[in-house]
């Protein structure tokens, strides 16, 4: 600052009487006031009417098409005497500058681990066919040391997510308080500013950590600046390095990417002192809590109705609750190994999981009394009751499953003959089979009518002597026709 601008400085506060604590606390608009009023004035009121700027960006905001040149024009005919564009812009600019500032988030140690995918990925390729398939990598970062952890996965998909998640805690050796992802699809069913929806499965694996899940707000990236620069450090220091190499088998890769994260970690920081190792053991790992006795078992939840037969569909194959469940909504949640089914919280059913499609698991207390009885009848059963009654009876059922073509057709008959047992007495039933047999009448209806009309207690009349074939000159017999020379 020049010595003539300090001197007309002194000078006019000498004017306007004023010593430094009179002023010290004023602005310099304040100032200027107090100490050239006649520039002040000289301004002529609404030359240059500020703009309402918080207006102006919420135009931007809302409307994709709005440009700062049609919101300059508009202003410019509502205000003629108004700025000019360069200076509308500049003005704008900083207005922006001064609303668009950052928290610096405090870390506390042991407290936040951040989790994201990488936006690239590493292609694999098929040691038989050469096509690639390309591998993501998940990214973990601790808040307190940038401890960091990456792992390479076939996937995006839940398992895959859940399944990152545990080898990251373990990688660590400990469990953070609050676990901070984005929005994906795979651990947010429903993104929310306020009261975002965790999808169960992992809800689930938090509540065996006992950590909290805090999702980042959607289109804020600087809650998570964390794994932000965690995943440009990947993609720079491990992604970068393995461009030249060729991947044929996911270890290959998950092996190489532990070994450029282990330099990474070890590598001093640029503008501090220490290492993401260093810190992380002075830091980070002392306030970890430790790792639960056993591992999270992933378990995927789903919604299902139960069908008519009592069964619900789970990729492909049907298993069993019990019928009084039909056509209620049910929850599913499938291991690797067993498939549970709840109802309103309390778990209806359990199945060791199949992978047989268009099959069924079915618990046999879970159908209803007449189909279990149904489906205990089988043929060595039937027989094995009818012996009880009496040989006779059991013959007639005998003969009745033989005619048919599939014993199950001849079921409904023998379960007819076991209701009549129950409505007549079994010497009745018995003396009804003899004489079924030997009129070789042997069905239901047969033993049906002997026992309406009472034959069962008429004696049963012997069958006629077998009566010789005629012989006669003239009865040339069945050999005259085989022979055609004797025609």
């Amino acid at each position: 600052m020049s010595q003539s601008t300090v001197s007309e400085y002194l000078q006019a506060a000498e004017v306007a009487g004023l010593n430094w604590p009179d002023v010290a606390d004023l602005d310099e608009r304040e100032l200027t006031a107090r100490l050239f009023p006649e520039r002040v004035a000289a301004v002529r009121p609404g030359q240059y009417p500020p703009p309402d700027f918080a207006a102006i960006h919420q135009e931007l905001q809302t409307h994709k098409h709005v440009t700062l040149q049609l919101l300059w024009e508009e202003y410019h005919q509502a205000c003629p005497n108004g700025y000019r564009y360069s200076r509308f812009c500049e003005l704008y600019q900083r207005w922006r500058s001064q609303q668009d500032v950052v928290l610096r988030q405090p870390h506390r140690a042991g407290e936040k681990m951040f989790v994201d995918w990488a936006g690239d990925t590493v292609p694999v390729y098929d040691g038989k066919t050469g096509e690639p398939r390309p591998a993501s990598i998940f990214v973990a970062v601790l808040g307190a040391s940038s401890y960091t952890f990456a792992e390479p996965r076939w996937t995006q998909t839940l398992p895959d997510w859940i399944s990152a998640h545990l080898d990251a805690f373990e990688f660590f050796g400990g469990v953070p308080e609050i676990v901070v992802p984005d929005n994906p699809k795979t651990g947010v069913t429903k993104a929310c500013r306020y009261e975002p929806d965790l999808n169960r499965t992992y809800q689930e694996m938090a509540a065996h950590y006992g950590i909290a899940v805090v999702p980042a707000r959607p289109a804020k990236p600087r809650d998570k600046a964390k794994v932000e620069a965690a995943v440009l450090v990947v993609e720079r220091w491990i992604l970068a390095a393995l461009r030249k190499r060729k991947f044929f088998r996911l270890a290959e890769l998950d092996e190489a990417t532990a070994e450029l994260l282990e330099r990474l970690n070890h590598r001093p920081f640029r503008k501090r002192e220490g290492t993401r190792r260093a810190l992380f053991e002075a830091l980070d790992q002392p306030a970890l809590r430790p790792l639960p006795a056993e591992r999270y078992q992933y378990g995927e939840w789903r919604t299902a109705r139960v069908n008519i037969d009592y069964h619900i569909e789970f990729e492909r194959h049907y298993y069993s609750v019990p019928y009084q469940l039909t056509g209620q909504a049910v929850e599913l949640r499938a291991s690797p190994s067993t498939v549970e089914i709840f109802h309103r919280g309390v778990r209806v059913a359990s199945h060791v999981r199949s992978s047989v499609p268009h099959e069924a698991t079915t618990v046999t207390e879970h159908r209803p009394k007449s189909h279990q009885k149904h489906l205990e009848w089988t043929p060595s059963r039937l027989i094995q009751w009818a012996a009880s009654v009496g040989p006779a009876t059991a013959g007639v059922c005998q003969r009745i499953l033989d005619r048919k073509p599939h014993p199950e057709m001849g079921f409904r008959s023998c379960l007819g003959i076991f209701r009549l047992a129950k409505q007549y007495s079994p010497e009745r039933v018995e003396a009804a089979a003899r004489r079924a047999l030997m009129l070789n009448a042997c069905s239901y209806q047969s033993l049906k009518s002997i026992l309406e009309r009472g034959l069962d207690r008429l004696a049963v009349e012997p069958a006629p002597p077998h009566r010789p074939p005629v012989e006669h000159d003239n009865i040339r017999g069945a050999d005259y026709f085989d022979n055609p020379t004797l025609q």
